[in-house]
């Protein structure tokens, strides 16, 4: 599967190739920030498919958290577009900055769930966990 996608106003490209390892939503209070309030829909990529094709974006790593993840997002517009996560060999990929986000289909699992709001869906079927899964 070949997927392309970038930032709002298209400073940073990015392309992405390969099948999704992990089809998700996450409802910890970080992605909230970053989303402004909903759950974070992501995909699980593999990393040696994935390339940023135009621009460069910035990254953030929260100083004060163990193990914190990298967040990637535009210099100039401020898209959130992919996160690294220490020891995991994949980029986890933000399904909004896609071309085309009909591409995800639907999320397999839902994670961190012990911080989901009441305005938050989760679809009927869709595995809940409080945390990461067993093994993740």
């Amino acid at each position: 599967m070949a997927m392309t996608g970038g930032c709002y106003c298209g400073a940073v490209r990015y392309a992405a190739e390969g099948a999704p390892m992990l089809k998700a939503q996450c409802h910890c209070r970080a992605c909230q920030h970053v989303t402004g309030g909903a759950p974070n829909y992501f995909m699980l990529m593999p990393g040696q498919g994935f390339k940023w094709t135009q621009g460069e974006p910035k990254s953030f790593t929260k100083p004060d958290k163990e193990n914190a993840v990298t967040r990637y997002f535009c210099p100039t517009c401020g898209t959130h577009m992919t996160t690294q996560r220490p020891g995991l060999d994949a980029v986890i990929l933000k399904v909004g900055t896609l071309d085309e986000p009909a591409q995800f289909g639907a999320p397999m699992i839902a994670i961190f769930t012990e911080e989901e709001q009441a305005f938050h869906l989760v679809p009927q079927g869709v595995p809940k966990f409080d945390k990461l899964p067993p093994g993740r």
